[in-house]
């Protein structure tokens, strides 16, 4: 695996989650170079979140998307978009999005855009008072300095993989799991893209969206004492939903809050909370996904 190529005058981040037309309402984003695995889903989601914005007019910003994972991505393969102008209302938009490769359907999502409306305001409580600055948390390289090699090198991989800033609060589940210890099913860390990003607020809204779908997972599987790639669990997500609750900036902070509810019949639902640094709530994830033994 290589380090994810800087196109000049370009985001690490803006590289990975570009499209380019490719025709009427069709899109189509690169294959990422030198990688030869299995793809992130939350690449495919912000691809196809940023292809279906492209069709919207002015003035109407994304509130929620729903997708399905149909298909494993392929990292190294390119990805073609199609979107389906589904409505356009006095004040909704609704679009389809089909992502596929190979010839094959892989993802489908609905994302919904409106015009912003005034209305009663109110949310969750803002984050508690222990939540540590992360400027006072340790990087992940010194987080697992004194882990055995088998963690340091899932850091090493993840830090390739994913083109943003990472800050953890206590231990990483897969820690505890790596010593077969069982842990609750929540943690939370702090995220933010390693370069300042462009005003577009669709494109922060993206950012958003590929984050979401980071160590969801591992909340479902915290409680087992096992991981995410451990060679006797089957694990992939099914549906992912993401409602967005107003502008946000993905090049600043934000605390992602995960947990797991539920886990029976070889499935898993997890959700997740975005705050930004002032604690103002700006994202609210759900996800189902299989979570079993592998067979044999």
């Amino acid at each position: 695996m290589t380090e994810l190529e800087i196109a000049p005058g370009a985001t690490a981040v803006g590289t990975l989650l570009d499209v380019h037309p490719s025709g009427p309402d069709r899109y189509e984003a690169a294959g990422q170079e030198g990688l030869v695995e299995r793809g992130f889903g939350g690449v495919v989601v912000g691809r196809a979140l940023r292809a279906a914005g492209s069709t919207v007019g002015p003035g109407r910003s994304v509130h929620s998307i729903h997708g399905h994972f149909l298909r494993p991505a392929d990292a190294a393969a390119a990805t073609r978009f199609q979107v389906t102008p589904v409505r356009d209302g006095a004040t909704v938009s609704l679009r389809q999005v089909v992502a596929e490769q190979h010839g094959k359907e892989i993802f489908l999502l609905t994302a919904s855009f409106e015009v912003p409306q005034e209305g009663w305001a109110h949310q969750v409580p803002r984050l508690t008072t222990d939540v540590t600055d992360p400027a006072d948390l340790p990087t992940p390289v010194e987080q697992v300095a004194g882990a055995d090699e088998t963690v340091r090198s899932w850091w090493t991989r993840l830090d390739r993989l994913h083109p943003v800033d990472l800050r953890f609060e206590g231990e990483l589940p897969r820690s505890a799991a790596h010593r077969g210890e069982a842990a609750p099913p929540h943690h939370r860390f702090w995220v933010r893209t390693r370069e300042p990003l462009p005003a577009d607020p669709l494109f922060h809204h993206c950012v958003v969206a590929y984050a979401s779908d980071m160590m969801l997972l591992s909340t479902a599987l915290a409680p087992h004492a096992t991981m995410f790639g451990a060679p006797d669990v089957t694990a992939a997500s099914l549906d992912h939903a993401v409602w967005f609750h107003g502008a946000v900036r993905a090049d600043d902070w934000l605390c992602y809050e995960q947990d797991s509810s539920w886990a029976a019949d070889g499935r898993a639902l997890c959700h997740g909370r975005f705050f930004d640094r002032s604690g103002r709530l700006v994202a609210t994830v759900a996800q189902e996904a299989i979570v079993r033994r592998r067979a044999g």
